[in-house]
């Protein structure tokens, strides 16, 4: 259960920061085309998507090398 939770609390950091930055990425391009900045629905669909996606991804990372860094500590060394 505990590298579950390790798995999840890093995934999920690093998709808010990866959808964030998007996010500020989306408007500066919409600043640059329009000059002003407008918080558009489909900016906030799109954050939120790759929010999400970012975060399964990563959740499912990190916790195949916690699971990964788990077995090898638990078994002895053959060399």
């Amino acid at each position: 259960m505990r590298p579950n939770l390790k798995a999840c609390g890093q995934a999920l950091i690093t998709a808010m920061v990866n959808a964030v930055l998007a996010l500020t990425l989306m408007l500066l391009v919409e600043f640059a085309i329009t000059g002003t900045f407008q918080l558009a629905g489909p900016y906030l669909w799109a954050g939120v998507l790759i929010g999400l996606v970012i975060f399964f991804a990563q959740f499912w990372r990190q916790r195949h090398l916690c699971r990964n860094g788990q077995s090898i500590q638990e078994s002895p060394d053959t060399l």
